[in-house]
């Protein structure tokens, strides 16, 4: 994906060329929404690796940030509507798994949005437009674009069209569930640090070994587990924290 969009301009913003322009109507007409302004959709989907020495600053990193509290206020409103017998607990569960970075670069992939993003050099010749953080991060800044864009209403029925079909999937129980990311972004939210794995033990020759961990939070055991290999042992630990935690 070229960048020569970035041009020198009087106010000092970039330009976008025709190509460019092109490809963004083709972007969003795929995605079934309209901008009343490119500029902010070019924003979205440019990665702070692209660097020029009049433009550095231009990125999607302050549209990322807003992204991702119309994210969060969308998923929280919809399940608290839909869910109106689950606790808070599980409420926060559900949602730190459907907007965490897994699902999202997901999404991204679905859209074709690394088709469209912008990444510098370096970024591209490391297989940048595939990093999943990087995918996230557009995703994210994608819908605070759409919120400056179309209005909280708008971007809340978009945001919501792509993460509906995950809610589905997490309440159905058909989706694969990475318990140590699921723990470690509710305590994150909750208690604003991260959770600790310590392994208690290691049982059997090292061809058939048993494994068992904890997983703390502030000093307090929250979960153990075992596996027959470390990672395995960290997920059922974190798992059974899961129960614990609230």
């Amino acid at each position: 994906m070229k960048i020569s969009f970035l041009k020198k301009s009087t106010n000092q913003n970039p330009v976008i060329d025709k190509d460019r322009v092109n490809e963004l109507k083709i972007f969003s007409n795929n995605l079934g929404i309209r901008f009343r302004s490119l500029d902010l959709l070019n924003l979205a989907l440019t990665h702070r690796s692209v660097l020029n020495s009049t433009y550095e600053h231009i990125n999607n990193e302050r549209l990322e940030f807003l992204g991702d509290s119309v994210l969060g206020l969308s998923v929280t409103e919809y399940l608290y509507l839909i869910l109106p017998d689950s606790k808070e607990g599980e409420l926060a569960k559900i949602k730190a798994y459907v907007v965490s970075e897994e699902i999202l670069s997901k999404i991204g992939f679905s859209i074709g949005l690394d088709k469209f993003i912008l990444v510098g050099k370096g970024e591209e010749a490391s297989g940048g437009r595939k990093k999943s953080a990087i995918l996230e991060d557009a995703v994210e800044a994608l819908f605070g674009a759409y919120y400056l864009d179309q209005g909280f209403k708008k971007s809340k029925k978009f945001v919501l069209s792509l993460l509906i079909p995950e809610i589905e999937l997490v309440l159905k129980g058909d989706y694969k569930r990475d318990y140590k990311t699921i723990f470690q972004e509710s305590v994150q939210k909750r208690d604003k640090v991260c959770p600790k794995y310590k392994m208690l033990k290691k049982s059997g020759p090292d061809h058939d070994a048993r494994f068992t961990y904890q997983v703390t939070v502030n000093d307090i055991v929250c979960g153990v587990g075992e596996g027959k290999s470390r990672k395995i042992a960290e997920q059922n630990a974190a798992k059974e924290a899961l129960k614990n935690y609230n």
